[in-house]
């Protein structure tokens, strides 16, 4: 049904008229909606992605199995300081990860990358930490459904979209109520914090309109914005109840002594954090290495275990010494030189696309610098590859034009309090799927036959 579906839309972007004012109408909502990253169109494609009713119900029990295995490692890695070691987490974001939230979920917010294809379903890694997306995702659903293409393509199939700005408020939410118990606000007042000047910028605001839609004051800050005093967190005059943290460790760690507020307010439990600094833990890449080492199995279930098995790429921290693979015993540097057609290296803790070296696009001279340049690093991280997921698409040229193109498809599962409740495609022309790297987003629709 889905080759049959694609077929079809793409068939009825024949007709000219059609195409173009789906293309307009494309442009202007794109534009009206803030749906912009960095200058440029997020969603420069004229069909969104499809999936089957019944691979959306499998991707979503193999992303709910694994996401409690991924809890798991949390609870382990509070109390066992060798998985901290394993995950590669430094001495001073141990101290943040010390600090109890006030509530028990690792990543409230979660987001698994992944390949669907028709044999197999592979992640290739987490966001753990400020999973963006949710509310470019959302926009993109309303602006693709009004396309004249799209409406035709309803009149043969059942669609189905995702709301995920209504469950990232909840989220925060509960949360919230955990967090302050009997204390807890009626309508708390949620701050989204982050850098100034940021690509994201569009889709913050999508979210301060909708949480003062639903009757939360909301605000947009940068962490030099807030103070901390008298047992309150503040961004000016705004008192802040929730802090929606899209800021990333890494970028908070080189201000934290300049700009303390944020951290203050946490230690004091005068703010409520989503996701909260101990969300550090599973958001390293290292969380993969520590899923497919026979050592951890012990954590799992049968279920869990399974699910790993099948759908998570075996990784390795890249460092001397022996390993398993395929339940024999390896030299990793050795396997790592001789097989750069089947691996991946990459830091373990960075996004974007910076610092990946795909090793069946290496030449052998250009493996071995990359493999000795990962060992000098300290902390990267070796993982198998897997299949990838392909299909064309009608991309948007610069001046306005269509054109078909093949491109790497990458699902991404939005996890929502450890269940999947939104979704979204990212597009690229290069083997990276990654919006900070030149790629591009479009919505994911859940299809099925009608009658």
């Amino acid at each position: 049904m889905l080759q049959e579906a694609v077929e079809f839309y793409h068939h009825l972007l024949e007709e000219g008229d059609l195409a173009e004012s789906s293309r307009r109408m494309l442009d202007e909502g794109l534009e009206q909606a803030k749906l912009i990253f960095g200058g440029r169109r997020l969603s420069p494609y004229l069909r969104p992605h499809f999936v089957t009713e019944e691979d959306f119900a499998r991707v979503t029990r193999v992303c709910e199995t694994v996401w409690s295995a991924i809890q798991k490692v949390k609870d382990a890695a509070v109390e066992d300081e060798s998985i901290v070691d394993e995950l590669g987490v430094t001495d001073i974001e141990r101290e943040l990860v010390r600090i109890d939230p006030g509530y028990r979920a690792v990543s409230p917010t979660a987001r698994l990358d992944s390949f669907l294809t028709g044999d197999a379903y592979s992640f290739v890694e987490l966001n753990g930490e400020s999973p963006a997306g949710i509310a470019y995702a959302d926009a993109a659903y309303e602006i693709f459904s009004r396309l004249p293409v799209m409406r035709r393509f309803a009149e043969r199939f059942q669609l189905r979209r995702f709301h995920g700005r209504p469950l990232l408020l909840e989220t925060l939410l509960s949360a919230y109520r955990e967090f302050a118990g009997a204390q807890a606000r009626p309508r708390p007042s949620i701050a989204i914090v982050d850098l100034k000047n940021l690509p994201t910028q569009k889709e913050f605001e999508l979210f301060r309109e909708f949480f003062e839609s639903e009757g939360h004051p909301a605000v947009i800050c940068s962490p030099d914005e807030l103070e901390f005093s008298g047992g309150r967190l503040r961004c000016g005059a705004f008192e802040i109840d929730i802090v929606y943290k899209r800021l990333l460790v890494n970028e908070y760690l080189p201000i934290i002594r300049e700009q303390p507020a944020l951290l203050e307010a946490y230690r004091a439990r005068a703010a409520c954090l989503v996701n909260n600094f101990r969300s550090k833990l599973i958001h390293k890449k290292a969380l993969f290495a520590v899923l497919t080492d026979e050592r951890y199995a012990r954590l799992f279930n049968a279920g869990e275990r399974e699910a790993i098995r099948l759908h998570v790429p075996w990784t390795r921290k890249v460092r001397e010494g022996k390993t398993e693979k395929d339940g024999e015993s390896i030299d990793l540097l050795e396997y790592v030189g001789a097989h750069s057609d089947r691996l991946v290296l990459k830091p373990n803790d960075d996004y974007g696309g910076h610092g990946i070296y795909i090793g069946w696009n290496n030449d052998p001279v250009a493996w071995d610098e990359a493999l000795r340049s990962a060992i000098a690093n300290g902390d990267y991280l070796v993982q198998e590859r897997v299949p990838t997921a392909r299909e064309t698409f009608p991309a948007l040229a610069e001046d306005g034009s269509v054109f078909f193109s093949e491109q790497l498809v990458d699902l991404d599962p939005l996890l929502f309090n450890g269940k999947v409740g939104s979704a979204f495609t990212r597009l690229s022309f290069t083997e990276l799927a990654n919006v900070s790297s030149g790629g591009g987003m479009v919505p994911t629709f859940i299809i099925s036959g009608k009658g």
